[in-house]
């Protein structure tokens, strides 16, 4: 959509050009201001503090340092990082988003039990200390909500109109899950681990989706990944104990693995000798699967490829000659991301960007790319990740994931200019 067309309405972090004014000032004020990059944008795109607004009077803005959080749904909490403001691996648990499908409980770990049962030889039951006293482990691992990206899909699709910043990378410290079920006997007729949380409700109330009754969110992991070592049970975030919205006091972590199989607050785990067609493993979070002919269900599960640019924002207007750092994160399921390509419009086609960090399983990769831009002009910039497994970062929308897996490339339009246009004012928006 080209920019100040006025068509549709503008998503956090983007900018409508004809909106943004800037402050008139010194020449040498003016360079600071353009000189990171060569671009000019919002201040709470820029790691700034103070904004001039009039002589003498200054306020602070959100920044990558402190940035705002989005808020997607007040009750239950639903809260979204905002993702152009992105700047270092591990996002804070503050700044983490946060995703309810209802009310956050309020347990007591001195009250709190796990009961493992079900295809088990041993029926056993655990408190916090008791599992804080294994062997415990540390995965830094990504996780993104299986919607993150819904707002996208054209025409709408319902739920949740996240934008990007429906996911995050932490560090996860617990006990694999494979310790606990082996603590209990898993049978070998055993085919399947359910995952029951604390938290409960009536989910579509007077419509065909409806529950049956207030349910607890619950799902299933195959039992050969209920017992990989990228999968456990949390009791610690960041290095820090949970937050209450973040799954006190103990959550799944499942490494490559959509969020909805992060299971918060979990009290129950059961072990099944057939599949699970729970409400949230048939009704919701699936996909269509096409391999056997006539389309069927599937459960989501997996990841899939994906980068995302954090900056430029949608309508920054950067300085032709001038080199500017394009900047994001990427990841995918069970398999590293390898590459990070980039197309920044002017017909050089797809080039390499730079992955920093090291290569860690299950966690994502920051990534840039250093653009020149030599002719003034709109530039339709876009990012694609290419993962161990082969997997490229599609073009285009899947036609059968419902609303999920929003995995496409989504182009970022941005107008090169010959130098900084200036104004009595800073911005206003």
């Amino acid at each position: 959509m080209p920019l100040g067309s006025g068509v549709g309405p503008l998503l956090p972090f983007e900018v409508d050009a004809r909106n943004v004014r800037y402050v008139l000032g010194s020449k040498a004020e003016r360079d600071r201001r353009t000189a990171k990059g060569g671009v000019i944008e919002p201040e709470f795109a820029r790691p700034s503090v103070n904004v001039v607004f009039l002589e003498g009077e200054t306020k602070t803005m959100p920044t990558p340092e402190q940035p705002s959080l989005i808020v997607r749904q007040k009750s239950p909490p639903n809260i979204e990082f905002p993702f152009a403001s992105l700047s270092d691996w591990l996002i804070p648990t503050e700044l983490f988003f946060v995703r309810n499908h209802f009310p956050s409980p309020d347990l007591d770990a001195r009250d709190w039990r796990l009961r493992v049962g079900g295809a088990v030889e041993r029926p056993i039951e655990l408190d916090l200390d008791s599992i804080k006293a294994m062997r415990s482990t540390t995965l830094t691992a990504v996780v993104e909500c299986a919607g993150n990206g819904r707002v996208y899909y054209v025409p709408p699709k319902e739920g949740l109109q996240w934008q990007n910043g429906a996911v995050g990378n932490a560090a996860w410290t617990g006990v694999p899950l494979r310790e606990i079920l082996e603590m209990a006997g898993v049978k070998p007729t055993a085919r399947e681990v359910l995952l029951v949380g604390a938290d409960s409700g009536v989910v579509d109330a007077n419509k065909k989706t409806a529950s049956p009754g207030p349910i607890a969110f619950a799902r299933s992991l195959p039992l050969e990944k209920a017992i990989a070592d990228s999968t456990m049970l949390a009791y610690s975030m960041n290095e820090e104990p949970l937050t209450r919205d973040h799954g006190y006091p103990l959550r799944a972590v499942v490494g490559g693995w959509f969020g909805m199989a992060w299971v918060k607050w979990i009290t129950d785990i059961m072990v099944m000798e057939q599949p699970f067609l729970g409400y949230w493993q048939a009704r919701d979070y699936f996909r269509w699967e096409r391999s056997l002919g006539e389309p069927r269900l599937v459960p989501l599960a997996e990841m899939q490829v994906k980068a995302q640019m954090a900056r430029p924002v949608q309508g920054a207007r950067l300085i032709v000659g001038q080199p500017y750092r394009i900047f994001g994160a990427a990841w995918s399921g069970e398999a590293v991301v390898r590459q990070v390509q980039v197309c920044t419009g002017d017909g050089r086609g797809w080039r390499e960007g730079r992955l920093l960090e090291t290569e860690r399983p299950f966690a994502w990769r920051l990534w840039e790319y250093i653009w020149t831009p030599e002719e003034v002009g709109q530039y339709i910039l876009r990012c694609r990740a290419i993962d161990g497994a082969g997997c490229v970062q599609p073009d285009l929308p899947h036609s059968d994931c419902e609303s999920y897996a929003a995995n496409w490339i989504v182009p970022v339009e941005v107008t090169v200019v010959p130098e900084p246009r200036t104004y009595e004012e800073e911005f206003v928006i």
